[in-house]
């Protein structure tokens, strides 16, 4: 029996490259899937949406699957992406959060509307639909018909470890991997459990940017979703995963290391003897992408 099957899922920015691998490896898992894709070029003008290729893709591996063209950072358009599901597959159990683009640059070459678009697509664009998906799931709970309800967000390793010339895609992934922790913790009681994964691959934001030759491909991160998806996961939440290729690896994120309490207010001319001492036990952080 397939992993997914009888499930309900919405995959945003599911058009093309990772989204659209995820969307046919959980419709091959049996899932129902409502493929989003607003429809925008790398440089964030509108074109033809891709979605109702994707359809006509898992339909013709036997699967079912509705377009959605929903802007997921528009409040009120993320709400009637849940409801489509709702309406159309008679429920929601699965969200995965992938809609996204970049507006890379070096920090002091950053203008105030790339910052703002970056930050509305990814955070906003993950914060709306869960938003919305979270409330209809708590209903059901208190309903008395609890859901076995997955979200995958897509953090990334700018947003774990920084990358050079993407503070702003950094600082959106590093807000969607809090985003996963909080929500993991808030949601647990109404059988949600919340994980990001941190993908690798060749795709269209990656094309130009950098040698991609070697780089692993989309469909390297679904089989990892589809299982973070599935009623088999419940007990893994509020994780981060990175993911390359054949290699998984559960990031450990920010943890308590050395500390010290000399039992009243710090001085100031205490501190950078104490710190430096500290810093020095600690682990070292890991390198920022881009950082030779």
């Amino acid at each position: 029996m397939n992993m997914l099957e009888g499930r309900i899922a919405i995959v945003t920015g599911a058009g093309r490259g990772i989204g659209r691998a995820h969307a046919l490896e959980l419709a091959r898992q049996g899932a129902k899937v409502v493929v989003n894709d607003f429809g925008v070029s790398l440089a964030g003008e509108r074109e033809e949406s891709p979605a109702d290729s994707v359809v006509a893709e898992i339909k013709a591996l036997g699967g079912d699957a509705v377009s959605n063209g929903a802007d997921v950072a528009d409040f009120a358009e993320a709400e009637a992406m849940v409801q489509q599901a709702i309406e159309t597959f008679g429920g929601l159990d699965i969200l995965v959060n992938n809609a996204g683009f970049v507006r890379d640059r070096m920090l002091v070459n950053t203008s105030e509307e790339e910052w703002d678009a970056v930050i509305r697509v990814h955070l906003k664009g993950h914060f709306a639909p869960l938003r919305h998906a979270g409330a209809y799931w708590r209903a059901e709970s208190k309903a008395g018909r609890q859901r076995d309800a997955r979200v995958i967000n897509t953090s990334s390793g700018a947003g774990l470890q920084g990358s050079i010339g993407q503070t702003t895609y950094s600082a959106a992934k590093a807000g969607i991997a809090g985003m996963t922790l909080v929500a993991a913790a808030e949601m647990g009681r109404y059988g949600v459990t919340v994980n990001a994964i941190a993908p690798v691959a060749q795709t269209r934001m990656t094309e130009g940017a950098f040698d991609t030759s070697a780089m692993a491909q989309p469909e390297d991160n679904s089989p990892i979703v589809a299982w973070l998806a599935s009623v088999e996961a419940g007990d893994v939440t509020g994780r981060v995963i990175e993911i390359d290729g054949g290699q998984i690896c559960v990031e450990q994120a920010w943890t308590h290391g050395p500390k010290r309490d000399i039992g009243r207010r710090w001085a100031t001319v205490d501190v950078g003897a104490a710190l430096r001492e500290l810093i020095a036990q600690g682990a070292t952080p890991e390198p920022v992408y881009g950082t030779s």
